[in-house]
């Protein structure tokens, strides 16, 4: 199934006018589990960070982590690199606009290619790694953009059923991943040959968040593949289904997780 068609057409209306890309940013930051542990693990983070800290949001998206980081700290220097030109020129037109311009600033780069030797205090990386085959690479341009000290912060699916995927002989539910998910010790184990240390890998999307990415992500972006007349039914779906995946997100975040289909990693240069 085909997302990232989807995410174009959406952010092509939420370009639109300021109000309605910050409103996007706003309903993101509710919707999508993954935003809510970011958010809590940027602001773990933040205490160990200088007040000018230099930060990278490697595919960067629609910017709303960007976003995120430059209301929560107003010094940091924050930049966002992304393989989709458009996206790119969207977010640094909409940075602009917003006033942030001056410290807040946008790339077209592939990460396989990053080469930044010791510039970055902190890393986020959501949902970009499983769209990545040479992930080890990566992680090595990571470890060596990153000042000593430096953390890196990872949002990426797990082999417990993330990307929907639940058996060998099962697709995942997104056709652009290349990999179905990370287990905790590939993940830990590649980290560590690109130098990293004080890997810390936990479980995101327990029972709860699987049932509220099911019904705030999954049923949606079929409905959505099948035709866009569904944009129009997809407001009064979300006055069913928004509070029942923002209940559930709750439950998901405040649960400690023995398994799950999501991962959330740290790691420290």
């Amino acid at each position: 199934m085909q997302y990232e068609p989807i995410k174009e057409s959406l952010g092509r209306f939420f370009t639109k006018s300021l109000f309605l890309r910050i409103a996007f940013y706003f309903l993101l930051d509710l919707l999508l589990l993954r935003a809510w542990h970011i958010k809590r693990a940027i602001k773990k983070s933040e205490t160990r960070l200088a007040e000018d800290a230099s930060v990278l949001d490697a595919g960067s998206g629609f910017g709303q982590y960007t976003w995120r980081m430059s209301t929560l700290q107003k010094k940091w220097k924050i930049k966002g690199i992304d393989i989709n030109n458009s996206q790119v020129e969207e977010c640094n037109d909409f940075f602009i606009r917003a006033g942030r311009s001056d410290r807040v600033t946008f790339e077209t780069g592939d990460l396989t290619a990053l080469v930044e030797s010791d510039k970055y205090d902190l890393i986020i990386t959501v949902d970009v790694m499983e769209h990545i085959e040479d992930d080890e690479l990566v992680f090595r341009n990571f470890y060596k953009s990153l000042k000593n000290n430096g953390i890196l912060l990872i949002s990426t699916p797990s082999d417990k059923g993330g990307s929907d995927v639940h058996h060998q002989e099962e697709r995942s539910f997104i056709d652009e991943h290349v990999r179905d998910g990370y287990g905790k010790e590939e993940i830990t184990g590649k980290l560590k040959a690109a130098g990293f240390n004080n890997v810390n890998v936990s479980y995101t999307y327990g029972k709860a968040g699987s049932i509220s990415w099911n019904l705030s992500m999954k049923l949606p972006v079929r409905m959505l593949n099948k035709s866009h007349i569904f944009f129009i039914i997809l407001p009064f779906y979300y006055l069913f289904a928004f509070p029942v995946s923002f209940f559930l997100n709750i439950i998901d975040l405040n649960s400690r997780h023995k398994t799950g289909t999501g991962l959330l990693v740290t790691a420290e240069k």
